[in-house]
């Protein structure tokens, strides 16, 4: 495992948390997201720093950076681009929109429209754009880091099913405790400001981190615990919804990432149950709108864990 990359990703976490105050785990979720090539939903009340903590990773990578603020009348075009009337050239011109980048902030995604959200639908699972029948590439790495209050129901448009399955984690911030409050509050003294961050990744480093988390060894009864856990929640009867293969994928690409960053070139069982909730929550559609993190909760503690454990020692991980 290359320290020096492990190394890079510290100084990137440190980075991170200058703006973001006693806030480690959720930067580690993020970052696990965008090692393992996904996308990151930031669900929470306004206030609590998930803009703030979506422009600080964006400002630590030497990469590019576009923002798209959400409002009703954004229309699909503001997002992917349009072609438009060369009378020069006598011909199309298309004029790129915002999603050709590598990071991507839509903020508040819930309050553009249907048919706006749908316009990620493919670029957020292809990495391409598709317009007039022609499709154009995103240049990789493309990572979207959507924000949205789900409180607030004036004026937004909850996201469809299609949508929700496209991000591979989705956590809330929470409120900060009452000492990293304070810290937050005193550090308004320094004067120290998001304009201050500077880079410390290139893309090439990402990259190359990238390609080592997809190295990371699964044991085939990992992979079994990850298939046992997703398909628990196709046959229960208080889910209507299961997880989609894509969400399979997802836990699994997950958990190479988590692992990665915990500095072990393998995967443990304990790395999937420390993922499941935040992977598959809001994969699923609960009977009665009981909150999808609870269904997983159970699941995890009715599908035995011990025999996973034991075939692993058996191969003396």
């Amino acid at each position: 495992m290359a320290t020096i990359s492990l190394s890079t990703i510290q100084q990137l976490t440190a980075n991170i948390a200058q703006q973001i105050v006693g806030k480690d785990r959720p930067i580690q979720l993020v970052l696990t997201a965008l090692l393992a090539g996904g996308h990151v939903l930031l669900e929470d009340v306004p206030g609590v720093g998930k803009t703030l903590l979506a422009k600080s990773l964006a400002k630590s990578i030497d990469a590019k950076f576009q923002r798209i603020q959400c409002t009703p009348d954004l229309l699909p075009s503001d997002i992917t681009g349009t072609n438009i009337w060369n009378p020069g050239s006598r011909e199309f011109e298309f004029i790129p929109g915002p999603v050709f980048t590598n990071i991507l902030l839509a903020d508040e995604i819930n309050r553009a429209t249907p048919r706006t959200q749908s316009a990620l639908l493919e670029v957020m699972e292809e990495r391409q754009v598709t317009l007039d029948g022609h499709s154009r590439a995103v240049s990789p790495p493309f990572f979207v880091i959507a924000t949205q209050n789900p409180i607030e129901s004036h004026g937004t448009f909850a996201l469809p099913e299609a949508q929700m399955d496209r991000f591979m984690i989705s956590l809330s911030l929470g409120y900060p405790e009452a000492a990293e409050e304070l810290q937050l509050l005193q550090g308004l003294a320094t004067g120290a400001s998001i304009a201050d961050l500077a880079p410390c990744i290139t893309l090439a480093e990402l990259q190359a981190i990238q390609q080592q988390c997809q190295k990371v060894k699964v044991d085939p009864a990992i992979s079994q615990y990850i298939v046992d856990l997703v398909r628990s929640t196709r046959n229960d009867s208080e889910i209507s919804l299961g997880v989609s293969p894509r969400g399979a994928v997802a836990l699994y690409r997950a958990t190479q990432a988590w692992a990665w960053l915990q500095e072990r070139p393998y995967a443990l069982p304990d790395d999937v149950k420390e993922l499941a909730i935040y992977v598959l929550a809001h994969r699923i559609v609960t009977v009665g709108g009981r909150r999808g993190a609870s269904a997983i909760s159970r699941l995890l503690q009715q599908i035995p864990i011990e025999s996973v454990n034991q075939q692993l020692r058996q191969r003396r991980y």
